[in-house]
C-alpha cells in the first residue's frame, strides 16, 4: 500500500473538523489529484503550482502528516549496492532514496564494494533486526543464497540482477535486450556493416540480453556475427580501451562498436583518440546506460538510456507492499529503454 500524506486541522472553512483534500483542492483552485501529488512530494507538478497548494495549506492552519507503514519494528531499511560515487548506481540510488523519503523510511547504506563475503555479511546484520527489509543493487549472492534468504521470511527487492535469481523473488530491471537491438539498428541504418560488441563479464543478465539483442539484430540484417569482433571486457574504461585496441588493430577493423555500458564506450573513445582516429568520421560508438558521464564527454555519446532512477523508486514500491503484507502484481517488472542520438554516431566511412 503506497503511504499517502493526510491533511489535518482542528477545523476548516466549511466548520469540518478534518479537512479533505477535495477541501484544499477547492481553496487553491486545482484538482484533487494535484493537491495529492503535492503533498506526497511527486516530481509531476510545476512549481507555480506546487507553492500555490502550499500556500494554501499554510495560509489556513493545515498539518501535512504522513501514516507510519504498519507491521514494521524497526522503521528502517536496507539498501546494499557495490559503489556509491559511481554514477550508474548513485541513479539508483537517487529514485530508491526519493521514494522512501516519500514514505519516511530512513535507509541503511551498505555498499558492498563488489566484494561477496563482505555484502553477505552486510545482510546479516541487516536481517537481524537491524532493518525490517532491503533493496538489493546488482548482489553478488547465488541464487541459492538469496532464494535461502527468501525463505529466511526477510523482505527485499533486486534490483539490476547480476544473475537469474529464484522466480519467486521480486526483481526490477531494464530491457536488455531490446535497447541492444535498438542500438545496433541505429548504427545499421548508418550504413555500418562490421560492428564491434565490447561486452561485459559472461554469464551476467545484462551482457547476455544485450548480445543476444546485438546479433539479432545483425541476423535480421543478413550479418553473421564475427567473433573476432566480440570482446568480453569488465563494465569498465580501461575494458573499452583494451578492447578498442585489439579491434584497431584487426585487419579488418569494425566501423562501429558497440559498447555494453557508457564506461566500456568512454574507455573506446580514448582508445580511438590514441589511434590517430575522429568519432564518428572515423568510427562510430555507442554506449548503454545514459549516465551523467555519457552527456559530458566529447564527443557526447549516443547511448541506451535505462530508467535508473525509476528502476530505484519501483524497486520501493514493490518493498513497500512486501513490508505490508501485500501481493505484488508483478514480480518481475523490466522496464522499457530509449536510444538517445548525440555525436559520436554518423554514416559509416567509405
Amino acid at each position: 500500500m503506497m503511504c499517502v500524506a493526510e491533511i489535518t486541522s482542528t477545523t476548516n472553512g466549511n466548520g469540518h473538523g478534518r479537512p479533505t483534500i477535495r477541501d484544499i483542492a477547492t481553496l487553491a483552485g486545482v484538482s484533487p489529484a494535484t493537491v495529492s501529488r503535492v503533498i506526497n512530494g511527486r516530481p509531476e507538478v510545476s512549481e507555480a503550482v506546487r507553492e500555490k497548494v502550499l500556500r494554501v495549506v499554510a495560509e489556513n492552519g493545515y498539518t501535512v502528516t504522513r501514516p507510519t507503514l504498519a507491521g514494521m519494528h524497526t522503521g528502517l531499511v536496507g539498501v546494499t549496492l557495490p559503489l556509491i560515487h559511481h554514477s550508474y548506481f548513485s541513479e539508483i540510488l537517487a529514485g530508491v532514496g526519493e521514494a522512501f523519503y516519500e514514505h519516511e523510511l530512513p535507509m541503511v547504506l551498505c555498499p558492498t564494494l563488489h566484494e561477496h563475503d563482505r555484502e553477505v555479511t552486510l545482510l546479516q546484520r541487516l536481517r537481524h533486526g537491524t532493518t525490517d527489509g532491503a533493496i538489493l543493487i546488482l548482489p553478488e549472492e547465488s541464487q541459492e543464497e538469496l532464494a535461502a534468504l527468501r525463505e529466511q521470511g526477510y523482505p527485499f527487492v533486486i534490483v539490476d540482477p547480476r544473475m537469474t535469481p529464484d522466480e519467486r523473488v521480486p526483481t526490477v530491471s531494464a530491457s536488455h535486450l531490446s535497447g541492444a537491438r535498438e542500438a545496433t539498428e541505429h548504427l545499421l541504418r548508418l550504413g555500418h556493416r562490421r560492428i564491434a560488441a565490447i561486452t561485459g563479464p559472461h554469464g551476467w543478465i545484462a551482457t547476455e540480453e544485450r548480445l543476444r539483442g546485438y546479433r539479432g539484430a545483425l541476423g535480421e540484417a543478413g550479418i553473421a556475427p564475427d567473433p573476432a569482433l566480440q570482446i568480453d571486457s569488465n563494465f569498465r574504461d580501461n575494458g573499452g580501451r583494451l578492447a578498442t585496441s585489439a579491434l584497431l588493430s584487426l585487419p579488418d577493423p569494425p566501423t562501429a562498436i558497440f559498447a555494453f555500458n557508457d564506461m566500456l564506450a568512454i574507455g573506446a573513445l580514448q582508445a580511438i583518440r590514441q589511434h590517430g582516429l575522429r568519432v564518428p568520421q572515423d568510427i562510430s560508438v555507442v554506449g548503454f546506460d545514459d549516465t551523467y558521464e555519457a552527456s559530458i564527454v566529447h564527443p557526447a555519446l549516443t547511448t541506451v538510456r535505462q530508467p535508473l532512477a525509476e528502476m530505484g523508486r519501483m524497486a520501493v514500491a514493490q518493498l513497500v507492499r512486501l513490508l505490508q503484507n501485500q501481493r505484488i502484481e508483478a514480480l518481475h517488472v523490466e522496464l522499457a529503454t530509449k536510444l538517445v542520438v548525440r555525436e559520436s554516431t554518423g554514416p559509416a566511412p567509405r
